[in-house]
């Protein structure tokens, strides 16, 4: 009998795990930021929770710069930010 497995990720802002579904990835590839709703965009990905409190504590604490380790533009995350914003 084969149990069901849900994915769980943790988010990048509040530590919290949950399943990967209720999560909002954000890949990173070439230096380009992208809001991955989609869950298969190339490269190197980080997940927050899909509210807007994780969103300011996520820019506060610059997790973005330190999940990907690059030299990100700030305007370049602080496009993410906005299309996470929306997109929630």
């Amino acid at each position: 009998m084969k149990k069901n497995n849900i994915p769980m990720r943790r988010c990048a802002a509040c530590m919290e795990s949950k399943p990967k579904s209720e999560l909002i990835r954000i890949a990173c590839y070439e230096g380009r930021l992208t809001v991955d709703l989609t869950g298969r965009a190339k490269g190197r990905g980080m997940y927050l929770c899909n509210d807007e409190e994780c969103f300011e504590k996520a820019k506060k604490r610059k997790v973005i710069q330190r999940n990907f380790e690059a030299d990100i533009p700030q305007s370049e995350i602080e496009k993410t930010f906005e299309e996470l914003v929306h997109e929630g």
